[in-house]
């Protein structure tokens, strides 16, 4: 039996990407392994929003190579959508397949693996094989140069969700991507190019799908997607995202539901209510608010502004006041002055954040920031962020200071040692539990400055 691993980079979407390709490998027949160098199969889901995570993923290859130079390495998602070219000339590299046919990758690798090896597939960039070739010539394949799929790549309206009756065993907390691809055009970001237009997972579909991790033992659930509070806008009739969750409350059992990443635009006062109305509902908001600056978020092209957005972080905080609320902020975009970034910093400073993903800019081929003039030097983007990461940590302190003394429910995750074991709270504060427990098992603690 021919064996695979999977390895995932990036975002909550992504990981249910790799989950649901992981899924489907196995029930087309292959084994899963968990050391790289021992499959036949490595098949890696990338992500592509900055530089580093596009070095990140030619790094995998290059060291799974090495590790392992049998292996046949598939390499899917965001970066292999951008750039299938760049990641096939890579030594080791058998099949590049982009987001837009990343449904059909599991049949492909199935049927591979029970061909002739040799004339099928080879760890060379020139005998790259495109996934179209594989479906059309039904495998009867010759070795020749590297070949790229084209055409309309997202036709499709479908989501690539993980299937019905998949197990909550994979993960303590799984994540069910009920939306993808952004109709935004942000001027830094690549990801609707990859991703896509907006579309999304029909509510029935949503609401049986948490029915089917909850009665398979999820305690909670995380719904995901690229632009999480535009869910429902594609659909006939329209739903809203609030709407939804009200459904998912009143008609399945889940315990609690988390959310992942909601522009602030989305952030409404009746999505703030309903959380705060419920305790089956995580106290937690992660908005990607990106800078402090109105004149860069104009040059960014986020249709919102500073107070805007400082309006809704002291909404949560007023109607949920031990809310964690995180964001994500990035540094270094073209023409951001000094005095942009002490705005920034300023901002951050005097709302009640509880963490920060600080990102630093890089250029992304084919988006409009790529052709922008005064570019920051990389050392003042490297210095901004790191004083942002310091901000963020004091954040983060001051939030966990103001939580201790409390009581609060806990779910334990996987990671741990013989004397404690991990857990996290709706609240997103993460804690470790005196003794060893089973993972997925609620725990009320008592939150202290060494939990």
């Amino acid at each position: 039996m021919a064996t695979f691993s999977i390895e995932n980079f990036g975002c909550r979407a992504t990981d249910s990407d790799a989950a649901a390709l992981r899924h489907e490998l196995l029930a087309s027949g292959l084994a899963i392994v968990g050391d790289h160098s021992k499959a036949d199969f490595v098949v890696l889901n990338t992500c592509t929003v900055t530089a580093a995570a596009d070095s990140q993923a030619r790094e995998a290859v290059r060291k799974i190579h090495r590790a392992n130079p049998g292996a046949r390495i598939v390499v899917t998602g965001c970066y292999a959508q951008r750039a299938p070219e760049e990641l096939a000339e890579i030594e080791g590299v058998a099949l590049v397949v982009g987001n837009s046919h990343q449904a059909g990758l599991p049949k492909i690798v199935r049927e591979v693996s029970i061909a002739d090896s040799e004339a099928v597939l080879r760890d060379r960039a020139s005998d790259f094989i495109p996934l179209a070739r594989l479906e059309n010539e039904a495998m009867s394949l010759e070795r020749g140069p590297a070949k790229i799929l084209t055409g309309d790549i997202f036709a499709q309206t479908d989501l690539h969700v993980a299937p019905t009756g998949i197990a909550a065993g994979d993960r303590t907390r799984p994540i069910l991507k009920i939306q993808d691809g952004c109709n935004n055009r942000c001027a830094y970001c690549v990801i609707p190019s990859v991703r896509g237009r907006s579309r999304s997972l029909s509510p029935d579909r949503v609401v049986a799908e948490v029915r089917t991790l909850a009665a398979a033992g999820a305690k909670e659930v995380v719904l995901s997607g690229i632009n999480l509070g535009s869910y429902g806008r594609d659909l006939n009739p329209r739903i809203g995202f609030r709407d939804l969750v009200r459904r998912i409350l009143d008609e399945t059992e889940i315990q609690q539901l988390r959310f992942s990443s909601i522009e602030p635009q989305d952030v409404t006062e009746d999505l703030v209510a309903l959380v705060a109305s419920s305790d089956r509902v995580a106290p937690h908001f992660h908005v990607p608010i990106q800078s402090g600056s109105n004149r860069v978020l104009r040059a960014m092209r986020r249709w919102y502004r500073a107070e805007h957005c400082a309006e809704r972080i002291e909404l949560i905080r007023r109607l949920l006041p031990s809310a964690g609320i995180g964001a994500d902020i990035l540094v270094g975009f073209p023409g951001e002055t000094d005095e942009d970034f002490l705005a920034t910093a300023e901002f951050i400073e005097r709302l009640p954040f509880t963490y920060l993903h600080v990102f630093s800019f890089s250029t992304r081929p084919g988006t409009e920031a790529a052709n922008m003039n005064g570019l920051v030097p990389l050392d003042i983007i490297r210095e901004r962020a790191r004083k942002l990461r310091a901000l963020a940590a004091e954040k983060a302190s001051a939030f966990r200071a103001s939580q201790e003394g409390r009581t609060v429910r806990a779910l334990t995750l996987a990671r741990g040692s013989e004397d404690w074991t991990g857990a996290l709270t709706g609240n997103y504060l993460k804690l470790h539990i005196t003794g060893r427990f089973p993972r997925n098992e609620w725990h009320e603690v008592r939150v202290s400055a060494m939990s």
